[in-house]
Parts: C-alpha cells; structure tokens; sequence
C-alpha cells in the first residue's frame, strides 16, 4: 500500500494516542512548574527505575517498518453487556462496573468514582483519524449516577479524554484527581475542570471512609511532540470499606518492583484492576505495557485476592488480534497455576461487586 500523506497523517494520530507523536500536531501549552525530586529534574519527569519513552525513529520503524504484522479488528465488537448503575452504594460493599479500555466506574462508600473515563469516539489529537472505538462503552452517558470524583492516572489520549471531562465538568462538575502536570493540560483546554494534582506516594482524603493513594509505575506521558514527560503519571491504590484496590491504567512489567513495592507498603489488596492489551510488537511495547504473562507476575508481586483485566478489546493501539488479550490470559494462568476465576478479563458492561 503506497504510504500517502494522509495516510502517514492518520498512522501517527494512532500513534500519538500511545506516543506523543502526532503528525504535524504541535504540544505548546504550558507544562509543569515545581521543584526538583528524586522523579522531576525541574524540566521532566522520569521513572528511576523506569526506561525512556521509544524515539521518533524507533515508533516509525514499528508503524512503517515492512515487517510489520498488524492483525485486522473486526469493524465493531459490541459487548453482551450494558450497565445501569445504582444511585449509591453504601455500606461495606464496593461495586466495579467496566466501562471499556481502562475507564471504570467504582461505586464506594457512598461515592461514584469514575476512573480514566473516555466516552469519545476517538482517542486522538484529531477528530477523524487515529484509534477508534470498536464497541460502545458499558455504561451510557446518560446512565451515569451523579459523579463525585475522578481520577486520571496520566496523559496518553486513551487516559486523559478532555471532552469526556469537560462534558462530565459540565453535568457533575466533580473533582478531578490526577499526578502533577496533567491539571495544567486540562486546564489549558478547560478552565472549569476542578482538578487537583498531586505526586507520587500522596494520600488523598476523598471522604466517606474512601482515600487514594499515587504510586509510581513503569510508563511515561505525552500529547504532542515537545511536551514528553511534562506531566506524571500514577497508578492509584483506592482504601475503600470492602478493603484496599489497586488500579493500573498503563504499565510496563520490568522486574516487577513496582508491583512489589506495592505491597510491601499497602499491604494486603482485596482487588487488582492490571492491564493485559496493548503489547505488541514486543520489541517496542514492552517497557509501558504488559502483556497477560507479564500481568499474571504482577499479580504474583502485588499479592492481591483476584484481579480484573482491562486495556484491551475497545481500541486497536497496537498490532495483536482483538481476542489474543483475553486467550493469553488463560493460557498464562494455567502456565502459572493460578485458577481461572481468580484472574478475569472484563468486557464493558460486566459488573463486579465485592
């Protein structure tokens, strides 16, 4: 296939919703402005136990390298499942519902948490090109209960959806939690966004018995070509009634410390919500996104009682088949024996109380 420009245009739209690196599109928005740390030289963030984002030439040898084998997705995937939520749960009971990607909504102590919600059509700089859904979400928009809090764990456009915010700012008007840098990029779109944004190894209050806590992980953040790790990026461990919940919107394995560390510091996890998609070619997927194998080690390292498997299925970001998350799952599992039921891969829609 001749490579036109709007064809290279769109090929780096779906790159920069991973990368950072859309064609012709230009980050000049104010970055982050703080005081250096074992993590932030005062120009950049940077994992020290971590690796540097790909470079330009290395993500054009993956989109346009002659080797490459990127399975065909099926137009649309509709899930069998489709969510209506409660007003409220209360009590000691916390209720899961997988709104697709790596988007939750988690109902808590009287709270609804929205977790990296993305209802957009795209998750790209650009309107017409780059990853497209390839089923609704779980819940409809409109379906929503009235939202409290919401936490962004970082930038990639698959993550940080300024339109999904700004419609849930103008309907719920509810707080935004996010790692430092990334309340400067909403608000550069958005003023009216109520974000608050905090490092790593913070404690957030967010009442009713309900903290978060930001942990480092194995990633890193951009939305255009100058603004690489301007921004943080977090997973986050939730404190609720039914216990402690571990959410990983993006990460690379590595050695596992991260997973590690975890739960050296938390200590026991009643839930882990661990990607498992996104991870091919290897080469160059390996050090921001876990495949299934690397996911069921994560969940060895951070001990937790079962875990929940997202970032897979509703956009195509990188090159394995749309179903190949899911079977490598249990086939690691059975590699691991670990038992089926304790490790899921969800389908937007599908609802976890625990």
């Amino acid at each position: 296939m001749p490579i036109t420009r709007r064809r290279l245009f769109g090929l780096f739209a779906g790159a920069g919703a991973l990368v950072g690196v859309p064609s012709l599109w230009i980050s000049r928005m104010k970055t982050y402005d703080g005081p250096a740390s074992d993590h932030f030289d005062g120009l950049t963030f940077f994992d020290p136990d971590g690796s540097p984002p790909k470079s330009l030439r290395e993500v054009l040898r993956w989109q346009l390298g002659g080797k490459r084998q990127r399975a065909a997705w099926p137009d649309w995937a509709p899930s069998p499942h489709a969510d209506t939520p409660p007003e409220r749960v209360d009590g000691d009971k916390v209720r899961l519902s997988f709104v697709g990607h790596a988007s939750w909504l988690i109902q808590a102590g009287g709270l609804n948490i929205l977790v990296d919600p993305v209802w957009s059509e795209r998750v790209s700089p650009v309107a017409w090109a780059g990853p497209k859904r390839h089923n609704d979400p779980g819940i409809a928009f409109e379906k929503l209960p009235k939202i409290d809090v919401v936490l962004v764990s970082h930038g990639h456009y698959d993550h940080l959806d300024i339109a999904t915010l700004s419609r849930l700012t103008k309907n719920f008007a509810p707080r935004v939690v996010t790692p430092l840098g990334n309340d400067v990029t909403m608000r550069s779109w958005d003023s009216t966004i109520k974000v608050e944004a905090f490092d790593w190894h913070d404690r957030v209050e967010l009442g009713e018995g309900v903290a978060v806590h930001l942990v480092p992980t194995r990633h890193w953040t951009a939305r255009g070509l100058f603004d690489r790790n301007k921004a943080l990026w977090a997973s986050f461990v939730l404190e609720t009634p039914a216990g402690k919940i571990y959410v990983v919107c993006d990460s690379g394995y590595g050695d596992g410390r991260h997973f590690r560390r975890v739960a050296e510091k938390h200590g026991k996890l009643r839930l882990a919500i661990l990607p498992i998609g996104a991870y091919e070619p290897r080469w160059f997927m390996r050090d921001q996104h876990m495949n299934p194998e690397d996911a069921v080690k994560a969940l060895a390292d951070c001990g937790a009682e079962a875990a929940l498997g997202h970032h897979h299925g509703t956009f195509q970001l990188t090159d394995e088949a749309i179903d190949a998350p899911a079977k490598a799952l249990v086939e690691a599992l059975d590699a691991a024996k670990i038992p089926q039921e304790r490790f899921v891969a969800m389908l937007p829609g599908q609802v976890v109380e625990i």
